[in-house]
């Protein structure tokens, strides 16, 4: 207990004579592995990240897609406070974001009904949120066909 801790307490003391100094007790319990995978989730982890400056592996298909990267679109986006809320393509519950998570893209093309690649995580609260935000390119232009003869 540091000093400020103390002075607050003993000031709470002389309000409630029956307080007691809080215990702390530190649990040497070691982490599961499902431990370390919600921490592996939280909000400081850039592993799924790629490295600045270059781009995302590339899949089948064409498509530009980071390993756990899921589809959704805008729903609101607070310009002001720097959160939103996306909307996930294959349903379910609006996932909270914030704009430090934007990894490509910038804070203009976060309009309702903007599409977004995302993946899930956890805030620093522990609840659901958007670790890593992207929009995807526009899709290139189909090649017209050649006229017939």
């Amino acid at each position: 207990m540091n000093a400020r801790q103390k002075r607050l307490f003993e000031e709470a003391h002389k309000k409630n004579p029956n307080l007691k100094i809080p215990t702390e007790t530190v649990q040497n319990r070691e982490l599961t592995e499902d431990d370390m995978a919600l921490l592996k989730q939280g909000v400081g982890d850039k592993t799924s990240r790629p490295p600045s400056g270059q781009s995302a592996v590339s899949g089948e298909g064409g498509s530009n897609w980071i390993s756990g990267e899921q589809p959704g679109s805008i729903v609101k986006y607070f310009e002001d406070k720097g959160f939103g809320f996306i909307r996930p393509e294959n349903g379910g519950k609006d996932v909270f974001f914030h704009i430090s998570r934007l990894t490509e893209g910038s804070a203009t093309d976060l309009m309702p009904g903007a599409k977004i690649l995302y993946e899930v995580g956890m805030d620093r609260t522990g609840k659901t949120a958007a670790t890593s935000l992207r929009v995807p390119p526009p899709p290139e232009p189909a090649e017209p066909e050649p006229p017939a003869s």
